[in-house]
């Protein structure tokens, strides 16, 4: 594999304490120019940028992105794991009933408005992960036609 390309991803890579190969700097600038890909995406988008990567090597990568923070995993229910690269600021995800189609919801009000619950039940609770169901407007648009 060559060299990594993006300096600056390189360097948040360190930063984070992950060894940088070419492979990690590849899915993680393809985890962030997508949207909610799911892994065999994300493999085909490394390949595009370096070359064959193995879908395990794939799967040791975004595991190891996800525990360092640069990466968030999503797994609504009835769909495989998707992952993006907006992080650290709990926020949600609306999902399409018909094709599967994520995309992101900011929290209604205030700041991180969801991480009270009506009992917490003695958890120190951090995170809040809120999905919405529904249609997107082009499934909508096709099943009222």
């Amino acid at each position: 594999m060559t060299a990594p390309r993006n300096p600056a991803t390189a360097d948040e890579l360190r930063g984070a304490g992950l060894r940088v190969t070419a492979a990690r700097v590849a899915l993680l600038e393809t985890v962030r120019s997508g949207d909610h890909l799911d892994v065999e995406a994300l493999a085909s988008g490394v390949r595009e940028r370096v070359g064959h990567i193995s879908l395990q090597a794939v799967y040791e990568a975004l595991h190891a992105l996800t525990a360092a923070g640069l990466v968030r995993r999503i797994e609504p229910p009835g769909s495989p794991a998707r992952f993006e690269g907006r992080v650290g600021d709990n926020h949600h995800h609306i999902v399409c009933r018909s094709c599967s189609v994520v995309a992101d919801v900011d929290c209604a009000v205030g700041e991180a408005p969801c991480l009270i619950a009506s009992d917490d039940h003695g958890f120190a609770i951090d995170e809040a992960e809120v999905i919405y169901w529904g249609l997107c407007s082009d499934c909508s648009t096709t099943r009222s036609s």
